[in-house]
């Protein structure tokens, strides 16, 4: 017979996986996860300028520490198929329904009900890392003493079964640019200067960036549109965007100010005007005492032999920004693996769905262990 928090995990998801909503307009699964919430006893909140939520179970009466626990909501925007569309690649439907399964393995235990304080926290826009700001605006984590998040790991970084206490996501930034010229005749090129050449000697100046080897970092230009159907036109204009990673904060500035350096010198150059705007993500701050409380929850759910070290990666994650906006709050996220191929953001990404209920039995145990349950 099938465990029904299990059956309850699996069609979450699906629904979730199947209903995806894209950055800041997570309307309807804000909605949906509301119902759920309040019908297994959580009081709610939700947010009159954005979407997201957070429900409350547990004792929130007493001195007990309080315990958040994040699961991510938005989809990416991206071609599947040959149509764009809201798509799950990045598993936030996969953490939705494991943190609720956590809510219905709480709820199933009805002695646990005065012994804990657990916030869970539905934060929307990690895509865009500007969720967990939001969140941190809206005051959500400020009577958080631990916070824990997860996240599924490509097959490349952690094996089915096994997982990580810790992620140590690197720095992320996104630079979008608008060169602002003037179109020209072809036969005329003495009459403009071309947005194509002028992208084209940002990426290669971009090449030239020398900083610390021995700490990771990369920037590259990730989209480039210029000219229209007209093959006659030597186009002005151009949208450009660039992505920067770096491991720490402290590169990540350097690696900004060398990119803006560059952008000045073209701008000298070619003569033309460049606007920018930009977003990003903070690199991880760790912390221990929740990083061993994460550790034994896995070896207490896994197996002693399934503890992955911690897992430093490149890639980003919005969730790093409450801690550094509330220093004192004891914060990790689990890396969970689970089969998944071909990678992140792939938009055939797939994962071997019984992992989902290692994941919710993770972050139950983490969740016991903080209050010296057994």
């Amino acid at each position: 017979m099938k465990n029904l928090i299990e059956e309850q995990v699996k069609e979450t998801f699906h629904y979730l996986h199947e209903n995806a909503e894209v950055s800041w307009k997570e309307v309807e699964t804000t909605k949906y996860i509301k119902e759920i919430l309040e019908k297994n006893g959580c009081k709610v909140r939700t947010f009159e300028d954005c979407t997201g939520l957070v429900g409350e179970f547990g004792n929130f009466e007493s001195n007990l520490p309080i315990v958040g626990v994040r699961a991510d909501i938005d989809a990416l925007w991206q071609e599947v198929d040959g149509e764009f569309k809201a798509n799950h690649s990045c598993g936030h439907d996969s953490h939705m329904a494991m943190v609720l399964g956590v809510l219905w393995k709480l709820k199933q235990n009805s002695n646990l009900k005065d012994k804990v304080a657990v916030k869970f926290i539905f934060q929307p826009a990690e895509e865009k890392g500007a969720g967990a700001l939001k969140m941190v605006e809206e005051q959500v984590v400020d009577d958080v003493d631990y916070l824990f998040g997860i996240h599924l790991r490509p097959i490349q970084e952690t094996d089915m079964g096994r997982a990580t206490p810790v992620i140590v996501h690197g720095a992320a930034k996104t630079i979008n640019l608008e060169i602002k010229g003037e179109d020209a005749h072809g036969a005329r090129p003495h009459l403009t200067s071309n947005a194509i050449e002028i992208g084209s000697e940002i990426v290669n100046m971009l090449g030239k960036i020398h900083l610390d080897p021995r700490t990771p970092h990369s920037v590259k230009m990730t989209k480039f549109h210029a000219g229209g159907k007209s093959a006659n036109i030597i186009p002005g204009n151009a949208s450009l965007s660039l992505d920067l990673r770096a491991q720490d904060n402290e590169l990540m500035d350097k690696l900004i100010k060398s990119v803006y350096e560059i952008l000045d010198s073209v701008k000298s150059l070619y003569n033309v005007e460049i606007l920018t705007n930009s977003h990003g993500i903070a690199a991880a701050k760790t912390n221990e005492e929740a990083i061993q409380l994460m550790e034994k929850a896995i070896k207490d759910t896994l197996g002693e032999d399934k503890v992955d070290k911690p897992l430093i990666t490149p890639g980003g994650d919005d969730f790093h920004f409450y801690t550094i906006k509330r220093p004192d709050l004891k914060a990790t996220m689990v890396g969970l693996g689970c089969d998944l191929k071909p990678g992140l953001h792939h938009p055939e990404m797939t994962f071997n769905e019984d992992s989902l209920m290692d994941g919710v039995n993770i972050l139950y145990q983490a969740i016991l262990n903080t209050y010296g349950i057994k």
